[in-house]
């Protein structure tokens, strides 16, 4: 799913998981941290490209959303759809790197206003698809999200490191 170029437009991790919490505004002074967590689900850590545009989103949400990563105690795969589960999406810019001598370098990547926009275009899109979901509404399953352009602690419990790369 590249353009006529080849270039890439996101790049995008998935991951089961039994439960998952991510620390979306650290402790200060004067509040403690805050925190987002799901159960049973996905978590999806996405970076978007210089050159992406919304016209991609609603590719990328289908494509992960309907992926059969989840296992089901059968042991046969399920989508987060067909699971139910709830989804975490965590900004990760640090998808984008490309090591250059013995640091990373971020020059593809997209600019932050314009990766702000997109990011959340893309929860909101994957939120849609979750309530379009009978089995994910009947089941109240969520979607949670981190805080793009922040640094944030993830805690995670998976049934196996089954981690997947996708590119678009």
């Amino acid at each position: 799913m590249t353009d006529r170029t080849g270039s890439l437009h996101a790049r995008a991790v998935l991951q089961q998981c039994l439960h998952a919490r991510l620390q979306v505004k650290p402790p200060d002074g004067e509040s403690d941290a805050e925190w987002v967590e799901i159960n049973r689900g996905m978590v999806i850590y996405i970076c978007f490209f210089k050159g992406a545009t919304e016209d991609i989103i609603p590719k990328i949400v289908s494509s992960l959303l309907n992926l059969k990563l989840c296992e089901m105690d059968s042991g046969k795969y399920t989508s987060v759809l067909d699971l139910p589960g709830n989804v975490l999406i965590v900004p990760q810019a640090t998808l984008g790197g490309k090591a250059k001598g013995k640091g990373m370098q971020y020059h593809g990547n997209i600019a932050k206003e314009e990766g702000q926009q997109l990011y959340a275009s893309f929860v909101s899109q994957c939120e849609k698809e979750l309530s379009l979901s009978s089995k994910c509404s009947e089941a109240g399953t969520q979607v949670k999200h981190g805080t793009y352009g922040n640094r944030q602690v993830l805690k995670l419990d998976t049934n196996g490191p089954y981690t997947h790369l996708m590119e678009f």
